[in-house]
């Protein structure tokens, strides 16, 4: 046995020694872990074995890659950590797509894989993974999209290693972490007090090196407003991470400032308030485009990072002429792509309530901005979206499913161009879009880990994808039937990857290659998984649907028939 970790930084008692393991388990209750998501391999086992007593409930996907796009359906639930395990070799590789999303957008995120024993390294050892004698390097290939990575090849630095862990992951600004244990160490044993050192107070979410009394900057912000005419707030999903969606709100109310959204900020504020602008985004209805544009001269950007979606491509009229405020609590955000006349580097919710308090003590008087809520902005010639009458069905399906389910409800969604133009978010309600790196085949998966989050939960959980995403996840809803998970699963059938088709219809002369393929008879895939199917070709369909599916507790596989010859209009110029 390696030596016992005596680093008086971690002091450490007599009473008993335990497996590396169980430590490994215990370290993940104390980081308040509730599910793990993955599939046991050889070299992982000795921490499967240690989770069998555990109070930590294991989840068996079908394919690793579910288990990473499970726990960020957790983490973005839950708010809190997440967690994934897989085995050496092919295990961890196949974790790297949803790792990649996950790191994309700062989830938290404890990896858990095995390794080949250390006295085998640089042999050839079965699914070895350790960079040695020609091996792949898992160090190497998880480097780019995580926050922080170690194979543990000793135990005398374990402490340190789990004490920096905990710090990424409590941090505001976190990322995935990966941990790789050696098989033979997993074995080894180390003395059960080792965590008494490691620091497991949270960081409160959204805060971070942020300065602690942003006050002046609050007050220059209040200011501005009160001197513009038609000032205008985008607030994006950090507002989301601060929790300051009540103090936007009642900032939009008191004081008549409209409301656009970022694509992953939707549902800051409800969109069914006349002050919301809804998504400002290159596949969004343009109302919010065309407001800014004719007639904002005040942006203020909430937590929004002015992406290539938001910005419509990084459109120069949005800005043009205006002055623009940013409020963020990640400095790397502040004046990324533009230049702003007051930046502020703090917690939005902070600042927010400062400047509420402000704005009441000096009586800022209350904008005046009827134009807003008669426009609906679908004159823009620049916006070219999922207009109406080309997509009767889905505005349908989303409106009747904005009327149904007011409050409660989660979805996600790897579409995002129909739910953009088309969904109205009520507070009560969370909307989970497929950001990060935009992969296919995420939101089966991720809406399981979401559902498993918030069990507790009266209302539905919705995941909504295309019929090329489907097939690379569909092997997911036994998972849900596995365990009981009510989800449904909304394919949305064009017979083609769509996109693709639209940008080689656009841009390729209609040269049509690689971009369709014959779709599964999926009411019988759904008799084979045992769950309940739903087709749906007319507004009629849609409305039994909601009138007759049990969407709560029961798991559906609801097909919405659409025609692969009709694209959105937007434009992404490549």
């Amino acid at each position: 046995m390696l030596g016992l970790c005596s680093n008086p930084a971690f002091p450490v008692g007599t009473e008993m020694q335990i497996a590396v393991s169980e430590l490994i388990v215990r370290f993940m209750e104390r980081l308040g872990i509730a599910h793990i998501f993955g599939m046991p391999g050889a070299h992982i086992l000795p921490v499967y074995d240690a989770l069998y007593a555990s109070n930590i409930k294991s989840v068996l996907v079908k394919h690793e890659q579910g288990a990473a796009f499970m726990a960020s359906g957790y983490a973005r639930v839950s708010g809190g950590i997440a967690a994934c395990i897989t085995t050496a070799g092919p295990g961890a590789t196949n974790l790297v797509t949803g790792i990649a999303s996950a790191y994309a957008d700062r989830q938290p995120i404890l990896i858990i894989t095995g390794e080949t024993p250390t006295y085998i390294f640089g042999k050839g050892g079965l699914q070895e993974s350790s960079g040695e004698g020609g091996a792949i390097d898992q160090t190497a290939l998880f480097k780019g999209i995580t926050r922080y990575h170690r194979v543990v090849e000793r135990t005398d630095y374990l402490a340190q290693v789990l004490n920096q862990a905990a710090r990424i992951l409590l941090a505001a600004n976190s990322g995935p972490v990966l941990l790789s244990f050696p098989y033979n160490i997993q074995k080894e044993l180390v003395e059960d007090s080792l965590l008494d050192g490691i620091n497991f107070s949270p960081a409160r979410r959204g805060k971070s090196s942020a300065p602690v009394d942003a006050s002046a900057e609050s007050a220059e912000l209040a200011r501005m407003i009160a001197a513009a005419r038609h000032p205008v707030i985008v607030a994006g999903y950090g507002a989301i991470r601060s929790g300051a969606q009540q103090v936007v709100a009642e900032l939009s109310d008191r004081l008549g400032l409209p409301v656009a959204t970022s694509l992953k900020g939707k549902g800051v504020i409800g969109e069914d308030s006349e002050l919301s602008l809804g998504c400002l985004g290159v596949t969004s209805n343009g109302r919010a485009y065309r407001y800014i544009v004719d007639h904002a001269d005040l942006v203020i950007f909430l937590g929004a990072g002015f992406n290539e979606r938001t910005s419509h491509m990084w459109d120069a009229k949005l800005l043009a002429g205006k002055q623009v405020a940013q409020v963020d609590n990640d400095p790397a955000q502040l004046e990324k792509v533009f230049r702003a006349n007051l930046a502020i580097h703090a917690d939005i919710r902070d600042v927010l309530n400062d400047l509420l308090a402000y704005v009441d003590e000096n009586r800022t008087a209350r904008k005046t901005l009827d134009w807003c809520n008669g426009y609906d902005g679908h004159d823009a010639p620049e916006v070219a979206g999922a207009g109406e009458q080309q997509f009767p069905l889905i505005e349908h399906f989303f409106t009747q499913l904005a009327a149904n389910f007011a409050a409660d409800m989660q979805i996600f969604d790897d579409n995002i161009i129909f739910a953009q133009h088309f969904l109205k978010i009520a507070p009560g309600n969370r909307y989970f879009p497929n950001s990060g790196i935009s992969s296919l085949g995420h939101a089966i998966p991720a809406a399981i880990g979401g559902r498993l989050a918030n069990s507790a939960n009266s209302g539905p959980t919705f995941a909504i994808l295309g019929d090329g995403g489907f097939q690379m996840c569909c092997m997911e809803l036994m998972t849900a039937v596995n365990y009981a998970v009510p989800i449904n699963a909304v394919v949305l059938n064009n017979a083609s990857m769509g996109l693709i088709r639209k940008n080689q219809q656009q841009l390729y002369g209609g040269r049509f290659i690689d971009c369709d393929f014959v779709n599964p008879d999926y009411q019988m895939l759904a008799r084979a998984f045992g769950i309940n199917y739903w087709r749906v070709e007319s507004a009629a369909d849609v409305d039994a649907l909601f009138a007759r599916a049990d969407l709560v507790d029961s798991i559906n596989l609801i097909e919405i028939m659409l025609d692969k010859h009709v694209f959105p209009g937007y434009l992404s110029g490549r």
